[in-house]
């Protein structure tokens, strides 16, 4: 197990690395939220989504839900679906769970936890 968690520890920097340049880049200057802080809100997800099942545990939906209370204006929005399809594209997870992850939580996102969802649609 231990050799496991070592093994997704580079791969977590590589994608935090990998969403901080594509946000410099990508998202309007608007967005107040960050890919490193949807990084460390999701963090604690990211075992989850790689191989959990049931609920998420409480520090995952403590992270979401920090997001979605800070992502409030439709370029933080905008910022936090780019930030989080990035990450599903680049780290594998169960998409189920990715999918399932806000309401699990108790929380509600204005898009779908997908590598294939079209985050320009976001209002």
């Amino acid at each position: 197990m231990k050799s496991s968690t070592m093994r997704s520890v580079p791969a977590v920097v590589a994608v935090a690395a990998a969403l901080a340049m594509a946000a410099t880049l990508l998202l309007s200057s608007e967005a107040a939220i960050s890919c490193s802080d949807v990084i460390k809100d999701l963090r604690p997800c990211v075992s989850y989504l790689q191989n959990g099942s049931g609920k998420p545990p409480p520090a995952c939906c403590t992270g979401a839900s920090t997001l979605a209370s800070a992502a409030s204006s439709s370029a933080d929005k905008k910022a936090a679906c780019s930030c989080i399809k990035s990450a599903a594209q680049q780290i594998s997870i169960k998409p189920d769970l990715a999918k399932a992850l806000p309401g699990n939580c108790g929380i509600s996102l204005p898009f779908t936890v997908s590598p294939n969802v079209d985050c320009s649609k976001i209002g």
